[in-house]
């Protein structure tokens, strides 16, 4: 961390102390200190305030910070990106750094979103093993694998998660949860969604930004009512679920279809309907393999763990309600 941004926080958590008497986490306040200082200190005063080495304030010396911003952009790079296979790249790296997220406080969040993800990387993994590479041409540099089709996906996610447990936290949470999304006139079911954002860890921040139990972007979560300061209502169950049940709602309104509102929850709606102008269609299967790897992957593996969970199709949860 930059001494910049330790002047910073140390400044504005010293002006929020005693605002009330609940406590406002670590992520809350480092967030909640940066936002403060760009409404309030003049840009001269920032650039003004001393640079030092990251090691000279590191409070975890024994991991090196750089790396794991690089590997995490990495792999969020590979997510946004157009094939599959790629994301298996990381698949080694993942593993030797988890065990360094996990033990570190500061980067437990992390820890935790990268957890969440790990399926991704062993299913690109397993389809890069058992699929042979496409033909050379000759003259004509090598093609990559072509991204699976999305009736192959299901059947990968379905097998994947056939035998798979309960996430431990989701048996305190979906009791609490299914409420929540029924009162905003949502699918009960779809509150297993925070299975694969999260798995049910509320710690989970992600490269992007997205935090909390369903992974909601900062602008997401203002346009659908949350604070982002003091406190990051991302992070507590009954807001984060009820804007999440909204956002769900309203990409099923726009879109009327259960896989395309899960895509574009998961890539934008802009990149969904763009997608759909494009090749004329309102089909998700058709559009698929032009969204984000990771988007192409999301969808299915919702309605594998939605299956598997509830015993209902994805196509048979009823339509919300007006």
């Amino acid at each position: 961390m930059k001494l910049r941004a330790v002047l910073i926080l140390l400044f504005a958590s010293a002006f929020f102390v005693g605002a009330d008497d609940q406590t406002i986490s670590l992520p809350d306040l480092i967030q909640g200190a940066h936002q403060w200082a760009q409404d309030n200190l003049d840009t001269n005063v920032l650039a003004a305030l001393p640079e030092l080495d990251t090691n000279a304030v590191n409070s975890l010396p024994e991991l090196d910070q750089e790396k794991v911003r690089q590997f995490l952009q990495n792999i969020q790079q590979r997510f946004d990106g157009e094939y599959v296979v790629d994301i298996a790249q990381v698949k080694q790296a993942a593993s030797v750094i988890m065990p360094l997220l996990e033990s570190y406080e500061e980067t437990q969040p992390y820890a935790a979103w990268l957890k969440a993800n790990l399926d991704y990387l062993d299913v690109a993994d397993e389809y890069n093993l058992t699929n042979p590479p496409p033909k050379v041409e000759p003259g004509q540099p090598p093609k990559p694998l072509p991204n699976p089709t999305q009736a192959s996906e299901r059947e990968i996610w379905i097998t994947r998660v056939a035998r798979r447990p309960w996430p431990e936290a989701a048996k305190a949470y979906v009791p609490q949860l299914k409420p929540i999304f029924v009162a905003q006139k949502v699918p009960a079911e779809l509150v297993w969604i925070a299975e694969v954002e999260s798995s049910f860890d509320r710690r989970a921040y992600s490269p992007a930004g997205a935090a909390g139990l369903f992974q909601l972007m900062p602008d997401t979560a203002k346009q659908f009512g949350l604070s982002l300061w003091p406190r990051d209502q991302r992070y507590q169950i009954e807001p984060s679920a009820t804007a999440s049940a909204q956002y769900l709602k309203s990409l099923y309104d726009r879109f009327k279809d259960w896989r395309l509102a899960l895509a574009a929850y998961n890539a934008g709606e802009g990149t969904v309907q763009k997608l759909l102008d494009r090749y004329h269609t309102k089909d998700f299967d058709i559009i698929a393999p032009h969204l984000p790897a990771e988007t192409q992957m999301y969808v299915p593996r919702v309605e594998a763990v939605i299956l598997r969970r509830e015993g209902v199709a994805l196509a048979k949860l009823s339509k919300p309600q007006s």
